[in-house]
C-alpha cells in the first residue's frame, strides 16, 4: 500500500511539473492564419496587382468565403502587360464593371486540382454581352501542360505553377490575363477546329475573322463542324484537299454555318424549328433521339457539342458540314 501512494505521488508530482514547464519555456500557441483563396493572394507578393484588382471590383470577399473555387491567377507581370495593352496605368483605371468579368473569367466552381484537368471546355463565372445567363466558355487543353483559351497569342494564358491548395479551393498560377474570349478566340483555342479556321481564313474569303471577332452583327451563334466533318466533307465532294473547294462555295458554306444577331443555345431549340442563316438561306432543327441539323439538301448533322459561350456569341459543334443552295 505505501508502495502505491509513493508511486501516485512521483506520478503527480512528474506531471505537474511537466505542465509548469510547457507553460514556461514553450512559445506560446500561435493561432493558424487564414488560408483561403484571398488569404493565400495577398500573402503573395507576385499577386498584388490581383488582390487590388479583387477588391476594386469587390470580389476579394467571395474568394474568401465558402466556395470552393478554382482560380486562374495572373501574376503582376501578367497584369501590367494586360494594362499596358489595353492603355491602362494601372489597375484602377479599369472600369469596375469590365474588372469584375475579366476577374471572374479567371474563376470556376469546385476545387478542380492540376491532375483532374483534362483537355475540354470549362464554365467560367464571368458573363459576357451575349447571354446575360449563360456563363463564358474556357478551353482547357492538357496536351503539353495547361494552356487556357489557346494561350497568350490568343487572349489566354498557360498555367506556370499548379496546386497551390487553399481552404475553399485551388490556385493556379497563370502568365496572362485571360480576356473575354470571341467565337473566333474559341475557334483557335480548339485544335479540333483547326481545318475550319483554314477555311475561314483562306485568302479569297471574306474577312470572316473580322466579322465574327467584332459587334457589328452579333450575337453570332456558330455551328461549327469538327476537322473529321470537313474530312469527310473533302470525301463527299471528290476532292483532295480545301484548296480545291471554290471560292464561292467555300464562302456560301461558312456562312451557311452562322446566325447572325442572336445567341442561341441549346435549350432554345425546338423540333423542326427553321434556321435562317448568315448565308441568306435556312437548315431545320431536329430533336428526336437528339439534336441535329438537316440542311438544304436533306443531308443530317449531329449536333455533338453545345453552349460553347463566348462574349459575342456561342458556338455548337456539329460532326457533318453543313451544305446550302449551291
Amino acid at each position: 500500500m505505501k508502495t502505491q501512494m509513493y508511486f501516485k505521488a512521483l506520478l503527480f508530482l512528474f506531471l505537474t511539473v511537466s505542465i509548469a514547464s510547457c507553460g514556461d519555456d514553450d512559445d506560446p500557441i500561435i493561432p493558424v492564419a487564414g488560408n483561403s483563396i484571398t488569404d493565400i493572394a495577398s500573402r503573395n507578393s507576385d499577386f498584388t496587382i490581383l488582390v487590388s484588382a479583387l477588391g476594386r471590383a469587390g470580389l476579394a470577399a467571395t474568394l474568401d468565403g465558402q466556395g470552393p473555387y478554382t482560380v486562374f491567377a495572373p501574376t503582376n507581370a501578367a497584369f501590367s502587360a494586360f494594362l499596358e495593352d489595353n492603355g491602362y496605368d494601372n489597375v484602377n483605371q479599369v472600369p469596375v464593371a469590365a474588372l469584375k468579368e475579366v476577374l471572374l473569367n479567371h474563376v470556376v466552381s469546385g476545387a478542380v486540382t492540376s491532375s483532374q484537368l483534362s483537355t475540354g471546355y470549362v464554365k467560367t463565372l464571368a458573363k459576357g454581352g451575349a447571354s446575360s445567363t449563360n456563363t463564358l466558355s474556357m478551353f482547357v487543353n492538357t496536351a503539353s501542360g495547361v494552356v487556357l483559351n489557346g494561350g497568350l497569342d490568343n487572349g489566354g494564358a498557360t498555367v506556370t505553377t499548379a496546386d497551390l491548395l487553399a481552404d475553399n479551393g485551388v490556385i493556379h498560377v497563370v502568365n496572362g490575363v485571360i480576356g473575354l474570349p470571341t467565337v473566333v478566340n474559341h475557334a483557335l483555342a480548339n485544335p479540333d477546329f483547326s481545318i475550319l479556321v483554314q477555311a475561314l481564313t483562306r485568302g479569297d474569303q471574306p474577312d470572316f475573322v473580322g466579322i465574327l471577332s467584332g459587334t457589328a452583327s452579333s450575337p453570332f451563334t456558330v455551328f461549327a463542324p469538327k476537322n473529321s466533318a470537313f474530312v469527310s466533307l473533302l470525301t463527299e465532294l471528290g476532292l483532295a484537299s480545301l484548296a480545291d473547294v471554290p471560292q464561292a462555295t467555300l464562302e456560301s458554306t461558312l456562312k451557311y454555318h452562322v446566325v447572325t444577331g442572336a445567341n442561341v443555345l441549346a435549350a432554345d431549340l425546338t423540333n423542326n424549328q427553321s434556321v435562317t442563316t448568315f448565308e441568306g438561306g435556312s437548315f431545320t432543327i431536329g430533336l428526336t433521339g437528339g439534336a441535329k441539323i438537316t440542311d438544304f439538301n436533306g443531308r443530317v448533322s449531329n449536333i455533338v457539342a453545345t453552349d460553347v459561350q463566348a462574349s459575342n456569341g456561342v458556338v455548337h459543334v456539329l460532326d457533318k458540314v453543313l451544305l446550302p443552295n449551291l
